[in-house]
C-alpha cells in the first residue's frame, strides 16, 4: 500500500515540475503504459499540466475525454481551465454535461462557471447557476459568494451584489475586495470610497489588490486627496512597486491632472508594460500635451513595447489637440498595419484633427465614409470646427443632424447660435435661441469633478 502511494506521489510531483511539453508527453505515455492513467488524481493533474502549457486544446481536452472515470475534481479542473483560457461558452457547456452525468457539483464548480456567465454577459445562465448554488447549499461558501458578487457587479447590478455581501455571516478579504472592485469598475466612486472606509473600520488588511481598486475609484472621482493618502498607505506598508499598483498610481495621478507625480511614479517603476506607457500617453494626449505624448509613444516603441488600441487613442487625441493632421493620418493608417482595427473613438480623433485644422469638407467626407454610424461626439467635433473656422454651410448640415439625434441637448443649439453670431448672422442666431425657448431646452451649468487641494 505504501509503495503504491509513493508511486502516485512520485508521478504527481513529476507532473507538477515537468520542465517541457516533450517531458510532459513522455510522462503521459508512462501513465498509459503503467495503467496509472486510470487514477483520477493523476489524470486530472495531467490535464491541468497540459492546460498550463497552453495545450488545453487538443491535449488537455483529449486527456479528459479519455479518462476511464471522472470525479468532481476532474470536471472542476476542466471547467476552470476553460474559463481561465477565455472559453466561457465551452466551460458552461461542460458544466451542463457534468450535471447530466450525475457527478455532484460543489463549491469549487460554481466560481469559474459564474465568471464565464459574467464574461459572456449571460444573465439568465448566471441566475440559474445562482439558484442551483442556493439549492445545493453552496451559496454560503465564501468562494461562491465572491463569484456571485463578481457576476452581479459585471452586470452592473450593484444592489444585488451588496445584498449578497450583507447576507454573508462571514466575510474574508476576497469577498470585501470583490465588492470594492465592483464599485470601482462600475464607475461608482462614491460607493467605492465609502465601502473602503468601512473596510478600514472593520480592520481588514489592505493589500495591493485593495489599493488598486481604491486608486481606480479616486481617479474616476478626481479625489486626489484620497489618492495621495492611498499612495502614502502603499509606502507605509512597504508594498513595493508591483506592476498593477504602479499602473494604478500613474492612472490616478493622470486623471487627477497631477502629471508631475504621475511621471515620478512612472520613472520609479522597476518594470513597465503597455498599460504603464498608455496611461501617460493618453493623459498627455487628452490634455493637449501633443509633443510629450508623441515623444512617449516613440520611446515606448523604441523599447520594443507594442502599442494597443488605447495607446493609439492617446496619440490620435494628441494629434487632434495639436492640429497635427498628417501625423494623425499616419498613426491611423499604422493601426491596421499592426493588426488593430480602428474603433469609433479612433475615427472621432481623426475627424477632430481635420476639423480643428479647418479641413471641414474633408472631415465631413471622412465621417460619411466611416464603416459605422457617427455618434454625437464626432459630429460635435465637426460642429466645433465649423464654429471656429466660420463654415456655416457644413455647420448647418451637421447641426441639423445632431438635433435629430439628441433634440434635448442644449449644447448643439448653443454651438449653432454662436457659429451664426461669429459669422455675423445675428438674426439666425436669435432664431436658434428662440427655438430653444419654444422647446424648453436650457443650458446646463458646468462644474469640475476634480478635487481642489486648496
Amino acid at each position: 500500500m505504501t509503495d503504491a502511494a509513493d508511486l502516485l506521489s512520485c508521478y504527481f510531483h513529476r507532473l507538477h515540475i515537468s520542465p517541457s511539453l516533450r517531458h510532459l508527453r513522455h510522462l503521459h505515455a508512462r501513465l498509459l503504459r503503467t495503467g496509472l492513467f486510470s487514477n483520477v488524481i493523476l489524470s486530472s493533474k495531467l490535464l491541468l499540466s497540459y492546460s498550463r502549457r497552453r495545450r488545453l486544446l487538443p491535449c488537455a481536452l483529449s486527456v479528459f475525454l479519455h479518462m476511464p472515470r471522472r470525479n468532481s475534481h476532474s470536471w472542476n479542473t476542466l471547467i476552470a481551465e476553460l474559463s481561465r483560457s477565455g472559453r466561457p461558452l465551452e466551460a458552461i457547456g461542460f458544466f451542463h454535461r457534468m450535471r447530466s452525468s450525475g457527478v455532484p457539483v460543489d463549491e469549487f464548480t460554481f466560481p469559474p462557471v459564474l465568471r464565464c456567465c459574467a464574461g459572456s454577459s449571460d444573465a439568465t445562465a448566471g441566475m440559474s447557476v445562482h439558484g442551483l448554488s442556493v439549492k445545493s447549499g453552496a451559496e454560503s461558501s465564501i468562494f461562491v459568494a465572491s463569484a456571485l458578487v463578481f457576476f452581479y457587479m459585471a452586470l452592473s447590478r450593484a444592489s444585488d451584489a451588496r445584498q449578497l455581501f450583507d447576507g454573508m455571516p462571514e466575510k474574508d478579504a476576497v469577498l470585501w475586495t470583490s465588492m470594492l472592485s465592483g464599485y470601482a469598475q462600475n464607475g461608482d466612486s462614491a460607493s467605492a470610497l465609502a465601502f473602503f472606509r468601512k473596510m478600514v473600520d472593520g480592520g481588514l488588511q489592505l493589500d495591493h489588490v485593495v489599493l488598486v481598486s481604491l486608486l481606480l475609484a479616486c481617479g474616476q472621482s478626481g479625489s486626489i486627496g484620497h489618492g495621495k493618502s492611498a499612495h502614502a498607505c502603499c509606502v507605509r506598508r512597504g508594498l513595493g512597486s508591483p506592476l498593477t499598483l504602479g499602473n494604478a498610481l500613474v492612472d490616478m495621478y493622470v486623471k487627477s491632472g497631477d502629471f508631475g507625480s504621475a511621471e515620478r511614479v512612472f520613472h520609479g517603476m522597476p518594470a513597465r508594460d503597455v498599460i504603464s506607457w498608455t496611461a501617460l500617453i493618453l493623459g498627455h494626449g487628452l490634455n493637449g500635451h501633443a509633443d510629450v505624448a508623441l515623444k512617449l509613444f516613440d520611446e515606448m516603441c523604441t523599447q520594443g513595447i507594442q502599442p494597443n488600441s488605447v495607446t493609439f487613442l492617446g496619440v490620435l487625441s494628441a494629434c487632434g489637440h495639436g492640429g497635427l493632421v498628417e501625423k494623425a493620418w499616419g498613426f491611423f493608417g499604422s493601426m491596421r498595419q499592426r493588426g488593430i482595427e480602428p474603433e469609433l473613438k479612433h475615427y472621432a480623433c481623426v475627424a477632430d484633427a481635420l476639423a480643428k485644422a479647418g479641413r471641414l469638407v474633408e472631415a465631413e467626407r471622412f465621417v460619411a465614409e466611416m464603416p459605422m454610424e457617427p455618434d454625437a461626439a464626432i459630429l460635435g467635433a465637426l460642429l466645433a470646427g465649423c464654429r471656429v473656422h466660420g463654415d456655416t454651410e457644413v455647420g448647418d448640415r451637421v447641426s441639423k443632424r445632431m438635433m435629430r439625434m439628441r433634440p434635448e441637448k442644449s449644447g448643439y443649439y448653443v454651438s449653432l447660435a454662436n457659429m451664426y453670431a461669429g459669422a455675423g448672422r445675428y438674426s439666425d442666431a436669435e432664431r436658434v435661441r428662440e427655438f430653444m425657448k419654444e422647446r424648453s431646452v436650457s443650458k446646463q451649468i458646468g462644474y469640475s469633478s476634480v478635487e481642489s487641494e486648496s
